[in-house]
Formats: C-alpha cells, structure tokens, sequence
C-alpha cells in the first residue's frame, strides 16, 4: 500500500490558495458557516446566537418541518429504507418516484416528470441531452448558475451545439437573438429560449407570456427554470406561468426543486412532454450515472405537494407577508425592487459591508445572509431578505427594527 505525500508548501496550489483566503480575510469576505441545532422554520436556534428568526431560507410555504411532510419522511425510510444502492434504470426505482412523478406532473399540467437528486443536476441533464449540434441555446444573462453550466457543459459535449445570451428581461434583445439565430447559416435544429422564472438574486420575474408570443413566432421551445417561483407564484403556487394566467402546457419544459418551498428536503425535477421524459431516462447522463433520489425525499416532497393543492391559503399568507416585508423594509429606509416574489434584495453595493450588515443582524436576532462576488457581480453585494408563509409579524417586525439598527450604524 503507497501512502500519498503531503502537498509541499512549494507546490502553487498551496500558495495561491493560502493567498486567496488570506486575501478574502483581510478584506472582510471571508463567509462563516452558521450552525442550526434543530429543525428549518421561522424560528431557528444558531449555535453561539439562540433563538433567530430566519429570513434566509428557502422555506417559502413553511413546509419543511410541518408534521405531516417529516411523518412521510419517516414512513418513507421505514418503508424503503436509508437507500436507493442503484441509478434508476438498474434497481433504483422505487413505486414512490412514480407517484411523485406522476404528482408534478398534476402540479404543472404537463404530461410527465422525471426526478433528480438536485435541480442542479436536472439543468445538467436537460441541455446536453434534448439539445443537438445546429440547435442554438438563448439564455438570460442572469439566468442560475446551474443552468450556465448546464449550456456550458452541453456545448462541450456536442460539437456544433450553439449558444448565446441576451440582456435581463429584456424583450427586445431577446428578439435581436432571434432574428440573429434564424439568420445564422449554423443553426439547422431547435431554437430553444432559457429563463428563471424567478431570478433568485433580482426577486424580479420573467415575462412568460411575451416570451412564449417570441417563441412561437420563431418556432422555439421555452425552457423554464422556476424553483424560485413554484409553490409562490400564481393563486394556487403553481408558478410563474400561473401567475400570468398561462396553463402549465404554455412552458415546454419546467425545471424546479424540491428542496425550497415543496418541502424543503432536497431534489429536482424536469416537467414537460412524455417523449423529452423518456429521451432523458434513455440518454440522460444524471439519470444513467447517478443514484435515483432517496426514497424518503421522494415520500415527503410527495407530501408537501398534495399539502399545496389542498390548502392555497399558504399562498396567500406567504402574498400576505410579502407585502409587509416590502412596505416595512422601505419604512425603514432602504429600497427594495417592486415585486410580488418572496425575495426582497436591498442593495448595499460592498460585499464586506454585507456580510458585516448580515452579522449584526444576526446579533439583533433576525438571520439575513450577505451576498457579494462571486455570487453577484462586483459592486452588487446585497442582503437578500426571504419571507416564508410560517412567519408572523412577530417575526417580520422583528426584522424591521434589526434593519433600523443598521440604517443607524452603516448610514
């Protein structure tokens, strides 16, 4: 048996690594992992803080420690047990993948699912496995990042397989690209046109029924990333598309989480027509090489969707909160973008004033994270405020007073 040598410190990894840290140290970059001792909700116990109310997390419906979706979860590794051992085409399909397949499937009113152990994963598959050499690939500029590697990777693997970008949410460019693609002599295949339906940093939301107007003028597929936005957006948390009165089927291919407002464990998924379904069971390199979701992620997502359809009133309590949030943060002073999503960015430009800002929020008891490069780009560091339908004013009140103390001590 060999045993590996430690790295010299003359080795340049070691070098360039302890100059980055030391760097982002000194700068007051550097990101601190805070540990939870309990369960995801509107109050949550840090250690070294207490009791804070979170307003970070992406627990939009409250869902993620109610008692019946951890009751499916227990049921669920009682009855299948800690693992899945397999990828799904071998021994890694279990009947609870078919029902909650079949669920969002229902949810969105597409014809069929297929299941993830993330979403990032669901956005590596779809791009190199639907698109091929002479499609062309159009993209937000501030689309996920897990859709950018998605692109990225699919136009490494394929050869030929062609990408651009257009300007955020902005109509006009998008139909620039498109005139553009049908013009390019290179493009022989689909066009497909890629958005957030909710841009996780903006809060802002993608204009579907505009874009779906653009795509079926240039016969393009619309491909929709909306994990931001399901279990949100719309009367009933459908989506983004529900929340412009579009019908499931008025978005070719929906992508999305498990693991924000359905429940909150983990997972993804990719929605859409029954052949893409079965070219991405066939061809898939996520679904071929990777291991199916765990069974209880499976039982208790299943769970927290039926919760959904069956009580639209989380909705409107999140919609409630909301809009409480936005008015008490402009009470307060700071601005936040007019929208009707759950997440409410206050800008403070300087990534170590936010994560300093962040700090001693959390010190004042209300748990907001900083976000600077290279999440966001530089000099668009912010603090991003998320609100769950399971927070009361209690809670919401609270944070406005952290966030006066703030106005006080980082005018």
């Amino acid at each position: 048996m060999t045993t590996a040598t430690p790295a010299s410190p003359s080795h340049p990894f070691v070098a360039r690594t302890a100059s980055t840290l030391a760097t982002l140290r000194e700068s007051g970059q550097l990101k601190s992992l805070q540990m939870i001792e309990g369960p995801m909700d509107a109050t949550i116990r840090i250690r070294g803080y207490g009791d804070v109310a979170c307003f970070c997390s992406n627990n939009y419906l409250g869902l993620a420690n109610h008692p019946a979706v951890v009751e499916a979860a227990i049921e669920g590794i009682r009855r299948y047990g800690a693992g899945t051992a397999s990828v799904r085409f071998i021994c890694g399909t279990f009947d609870c993948h078919e029902r909650l397949e079949r669920r969002i499937a229902e949810f969105y009113g597409l014809e069929a699912s297929y299941t993830f152990t993330s979403c990032w994963n669901a956005n590596e598959a779809i791009f190199p496995t639907l698109c091929e050499p002479g499609d062309m690939m159009i993209s937000d500029e501030l689309n996920h990042a897990s859709i950018i590697d998605g692109i990225r990777l699919a136009t490494t693997i394929k050869k030929g397989l062609l990408r651009t970008v257009y300007r955020h949410n902005d109509l006009a460019a998008l139909r620039e690209k498109l005139v553009e693609t049908r013009q390019n002599k290179e493009v022989t295949g689909q066009i497909w046109v890629i958005t957030d339906g909710v841009f996780s940093m903006e809060g802002d939301i993608a204009n579907l029924p505009e874009m779906r107007k653009l795509c079926d003028e240039f016969g393009a597929y619309l491909v929709v990333d909306d994990s931001h936005g399901t279990g949100v957006m719309g009367a009933t948390g459908r989506g983004t598309h529900e929340h412009w009165n579009m019908p499931g089927r008025s978005i070719d291919f929906v992508t999305g989480t498990l693991g924000k407002a359905l429940g909150g464990g983990a997972g993804g998924y990719i929605a859409g027509s029954k052949a893409g379904i079965e070219l991405l069971l066939q061809r898939g390199r996520p679904t071929l090489f990777s291991n199916a979701l765990p069974c209880t992620i499976a039982c208790s997502a299943d769970k927290a969707i039926e919760i959904v359809m069956r009580e639209p009133d989380r909705v409107a309590t999140l919609r409630s909160n909301v809009a409480y949030a936005r008015e008490t943060i402009r009470n307060v002073g700071f601005e936040v973008l007019n929208s009707p999503t759950a997440i409410c960015p206050i800008i403070v430009h300087d990534t170590a004033k936010a994560i300093a800002m962040s700090r001693r929020l959390l010190e004042l008891g209300a748990f907001v994270i900083g976000f600077g490069y290279p999440v966001v780009p530089e000099g668009h560091a912010r603090l991003r405020v998320q609100i769950s339908a399971a927070h009361t004013k209690a809670h919401l009140d609270r944070l406005g007073e952290g966030l006066r103390v703030l106005r006080r001590e980082f005018a």
